[in-house]
């Protein structure tokens, strides 16, 4: 990803003989700066709009550079002139059943658009849009970005990442990946942005922001947390839960822990504890 994607006059002119008009199960194959070609194969033909720059690719179709791989109903890839001549293609838009596959990420969704020199997918339309990394799962109801340079994911309207049986939703999330030894993506790093939840066998814990190491378990909440257990609420300026075993603390503004709370394993980067208040309200039982 991330390449200027060249066609020489050449290979033009032979596709204008070739693709005057729509073929039947048709390939074609571009080259890119560094010799990576970008190949697009279509079973219902590849069509080439020369005033509008653009080749659509009627599906199912399939584009392919190295190992990213984009499927779809329909492809348009829109080519502008180069400085040597030639052309190169800088959009790609998939349209209908995307499904974008790469080393350790399947991502789905109704609407793709790639823009080549960013490096930078947005996925749309998918109700909700999908990705699937080893055991995480992201979804946003609005779209999904991935940034290849930067192993960037942000999800943007009615985030949700799960993984097994532990959830957190936001509006706003971001999901950091790591490349291993095979050149594997994996989640590293969950950040979540406004109206933040997370439930436990437990409780819901409610805040501004979050941060979640994957690895590790370890979510460490802020901004107006509230911690909800039953008719019972806490509300302090921080939270630090362990994922893994449920167990919580609740920080007050000052960064101490809620009195006779049980606290998790240390969070990296926390402050250490000082003396302060916190908020909570406590419903006693029914008496008979």
């Amino acid at each position: 990803m991330g390449m200027k994607i060249f066609i020489p006059w050449v290979v033009m002119a032979i596709v204008s003989l070739v693709w005057a008009a729509p073929l039947q199960a048709q390939g074609l194959d571009l080259k890119s700066e560094d010799g990576q070609p970008i190949a697009i194969d279509a079973q219902g033909g590849i069509e080439w709009r020369q005033d509008d720059q653009v080749f659509i690719a009627a599906g199912p179709a399939t584009a392919t550079q190295g190992d990213f791989v984009i499927d779809a109903d329909e492809m348009h890839a829109y080519y502008r002139d180069a400085e040597d001549g030639g052309s190169e293609i800088f959009r790609l838009d998939a349209i209908g059943t995307v499904k974008i596959t790469s080393p350790g990420r399947v991502a789905t969704g109704g609407h793709a658009i790639y823009d080549v020199d960013k490096a930078v997918v947005v996925l749309k339309e998918g109700n909700p849009v999908k990705m699937i990394s080893g055991g995480d799962v992201i979804i946003a109801r609005q779209q999904l970005e991935f940034w290849e340079t930067r192993q960037l994911a942000v999800a943007r309207g009615g985030a949700q990442a799960a993984r097994a049986d532990k959830r957190i939703r936001a509006d706003v999330m971001t999901a950091h990946f790591k490349k291993d030894e095979s050149g594997k993506s994996s989640v590293e790093l969950i950040e979540a942005f406004d109206n933040v939840r997370i439930d436990t066998a437990e409780e819901q814990v409610f805040s501004d922001r979050g941060a979640y190491n994957v690895p590790t378990g370890l979510a460490r909440l802020t901004g107006s947390v509230r911690i909800v257990r039953g008719t019972n609420q806490i509300n302090g300026c921080s939270a630090d839960i362990d994922l893994n075993t449920g167990v919580s603390r609740l920080n007050s503004c000052e960064g101490a822990p809620v009195q006779g709370a049980t606290a998790p394993r240390s969070v990296p980067g926390a402050a250490p504890a000082t003396p302060g208040r916190v908020h909570g309200v406590l419903s006693p039982k029914d008496q008979e």
